[in-house]
């Protein structure tokens, strides 16, 4: 194969202008780390396992919170596994979404939407379902789902929500929301101690 001159030189430019934007693209979706000794907005008085998601932030009056699973907010000898009910991933992963919201200064009910991710438990010992049994083993998670959740909201006050269905969440959870609410109540801002 003969590769001209051009050919060279315009994929060494081509290569060139992806390793500029590769590089540029890491410093213009950069956080900046907050300053030494400051608490994060999410820490929790002595450091109980809270797993935060790094986009759980409030802008323009709106929460957004992302990866909100099973074992948030519980100390680690606590935590569940995916050979645990999956009535009490629900649960679990609703009670700390309430907590996280309330933080926040939102509540249940002003939560504009919603996405949940559940998957089946993948462990030593547990069959892998395909299949009818697989979807069946779906739809039964979804209503179970479905039992639990309306008992979070008011009548008529559930978000928008979507469901999906994956193979694996992270955080040894079968469930995991993503969303965002109105903030209704501000908290007050951090005061240096």
């Amino acid at each position: 194969m003969d590769l001209g001159v051009n050919s060279r030189r315009s994929f060494f430019s081509r290569i060139a202008g992806m390793a500029a934007v590769f590089a540029g693209a890491s410093k213009l979706f950069a956080q900046q780390s907050p300053a030494a000794g400051a608490a994060m907005p999410e820490e929790r008085p002595g450091g109980e396992g809270r797993r935060r998601g790094p986009g759980n932030h409030t802008h323009n009056g709106v929460y957004y919170f992302s990866g909100i699973g099973s074992n948030d907010g519980y100390p680690h000898d606590d935590h569940v596994t995916v050979t645990d009910p999956f009535d009490k991933h629900v649960t679990r992963t609703m009670d700390a979404l309430k907590k996280s919201v309330e933080r926040a200064g939102s509540n249940m009910d002003s939560i504009m939407d919603l996405h949940v991710f559940i998957c089946l438990p993948i462990a030593d010992g547990v069959p892998v379902l395909t299949g009818k049994a697989r979807f069946d083993a779906y739809k039964a998670q979804y209503d179970g789902l479905n039992k639990i959740y309306r008992t979070y909201f008011s009548p008529g006050k559930a978000p928008a929500r979507c469901c999906m269905a994956l193979d694996w969440i992270p955080g040894d959870s079968l469930i995991e929301v993503v969303g965002s609410a109105m903030v209704v109540n501000p908290p007050a801002a951090a005061t240096g101690e």
